[in-house]
């Protein structure tokens, strides 16, 4: 059974950063596109960054593009968020999302979730 489990969030005032895991377990995942979505109170989830299985592409949402960046590393089975210059608008609970189809980039569809890490940022 594919599992995700997601660490790293907090509290962290703005300006500064924080670094989200996502640790996979029973799946291969390095023939798996990742991807970090969040959702923020009172609002739908929506999508953050996304990364290909090889780690060569990624893609990022328009409002945190230069700010995050998000990684893998298959030996580890764990794909990272790097969150600089953070912002109080940032402040939502993120997600780690997995596409269970095999190898596919561009446009993947995350059907796989975690429960989800709780990132705050005080303004």
């Amino acid at each position: 059974q594919v599992q995700l489990v997601e660490s790293g969030g907090g509290l962290v005032q703005a300006g500064g950063s924080l670094r989200l895991s996502c640790e996979v377990s029973g799946r291969d995942f390095s023939s798996h596109a990742m991807g970090w979505f969040r959702q923020a109170p009172g609002k739908e989830r929506e999508f953050a960054a996304g990364i290909s299985w090889t780690g060569g592409s990624t893609d990022y949402a328009d409002s945190v593009k230069g700010r995050f960046t998000i990684s893998r590393d298959n030996a580890k089975n764990t794909v990272y968020l790097q969150m600089n210059s953070l912002k109080p608008e940032d402040t939502a609970e993120y997600y780690c999302a997995a596409d269970l189809r095999w190898r596919v980039w561009p446009r993947p569809k995350y059907d796989y979730w975690g429960q989800g890490t709780q990132v705050t940022v005080s303004s």
